[in-house]
């Protein structure tokens, strides 16, 4: 292992097609989707993997064939050495960008040179909140109930995404219209960056499934006649995130790794941190976790050439760029999940792998990414494009 503090590096980054729900993916197993990225990102970078270190993988809802820490069970389906180990990370929607902090962190203390970090998500099989839904035949209706420390601290009062994406639209004052446009924007850069081939490199292919299947065409119109999400609300399934299955995997490696594999390193990580904010409210812990990353880091939202923030829902996004005063040009450019589709614990290093395919395709340098998560916390990462 290297000593001491060194550089962590981005040697690649890649993700399967996104599959909507009961999509294209829908049949494949967790574990073959997760193999499928580590194996083509050994083989992209060439390295031995009897030298990898470690494999974190971000994955929510570890149950059935999510379960029994994916991470290890994808690296072994994948063929490679049994003695390299891998751990999997639940930060909720944020888990895959936790797994790129965690490799990060261990490449910086010097007890690693060379890790894979990535997630896993099939929702078509294994739909959200299933961890939750079984925790019911054992008496607990949500991980809060019961707990006598969180009802005197919160109440009782219902912790829902959905609540908390109705009550930030309402806090910052977004209207429907305002959201929809939001989203109907989203589907417009997502549709026009597969016409123009800019995932391609991104993309590893799995089997005959080469393209994202979330874009579709649609409109205000189309919008405006769609049922409240929650009645009397402002949100509907059309400025909310998709259901969607898929893998994605970031190799991070160290400078004195890149100079003895003869890797090429694509970016540094520059600056991750995670921060909280209230749980209620749920979606808004991006702002402060921003604002603490830009003060860190001594760097103004202006520095930044590319955002990738998680459309988990739309007024999540349009709050964010209101509190930092971002320019939206700069923001999701090539659609967000909305569009794309949010395979939760492989979402983070989805979204990394497609800032840094853009950074690399405009020449940009900076590129931040930002992901709200339940319970109210929320990861930044800032890459430098080298």
């Amino acid at each position: 292992m290297s000593g001491g503090t060194t550089e962590a590096y981005i040697v690649d980054a890649l993700r399967t097609p996104i599959g909507k729900k009961n999509g294209a993916l829908a049949a494949e197993h967790p574990i073959d989707l997760g193999a499928h990225v580590i194996r083509e990102s050994i083989r992209r970078t060439g390295l031995d993997p009897s030298v990898v270190d470690d494999v974190i993988f971000g994955c929510v809802d570890a149950i059935g064939g999510q379960a029994g820490n994916i991470a290890r069970l994808a690296w072994l389906a994948a063929g490679y050495p049994e003695a390299v180990p891998g751990v999997t990370v639940d930060r909720q929607c944020g888990s895959s960008q936790q797994a790129v902090h965690f490799g990060v962190q261990a490449i910086k203390s010097g007890t690693a040179d060379v890790v894979v970090t990535g997630g896993v998500q099939n929702m078509s099989r294994i739909p959200i909140s299933s961890a939750m839904t079984v925790g019911r035949e054992f008496g607990f209706d949500t991980p809060t109930s019961g707990s006598e420390g969180w009802t005197q601290r919160y109440g009782d009062e219902e912790v829902s995404q959905f609540r908390g994406a109705e009550m930030i639209a309402e806090k910052w004052g977004l209207s429907r219209e305002e959201l929809e446009r939001w989203a109907l924007r989203s589907h417009e850069r997502a549709a026009a960056a597969i016409a123009e081939g800019r995932f391609e490199r991104e993309i590893a292919p799995y089997g005959d499934v080469r393209v994202d299947q979330g874009p579709r065409e649609t409109s205000l119109e189309k919008m405006a006649s769609l049922q409240p999400l929650v009645e009397g609300g402002r949100l509907t399934a059309a400025v909310a995130s998709q259901i969607s299955d898929g893998a994605s995997a970031v190799t991070l490696a160290s400078a004195e790794a890149v100079e003895r594999y003869g890797l090429t390193p694509r970016a540094r990580v520059h600056h991750i941190s995670a921060r909280g904010d209230d749980p209620l409210l749920m979606l808004t812990a991006p702002i402060p976790a921003t604002r603490y990353a830009l003060e860190k880091t001594g760097m103004s939202i202006d520095d930044i050439d590319l955002v990738e923030i998680n459309e988990a829902f739309a007024p999540v996004v349009l709050a964010w760029i209101d509190e930092l005063g971002v320019d939206p040009g700069k923001v999701n450019v090539n659609g967000g999940a909305i569009a794309l589709g949010h395979p939760l614990g492989a979402t983070g290093t989805k979204l990394m792998t497609t800032l840094l395919h853009e950074l690399e395709r405009t020449g940009g340098r900076w590129g931040l990414q930002t992901i709200c998560e339940g319970g109210g916390t929320a990861n930044v990462t800032i890459l430098e494009r080298v």
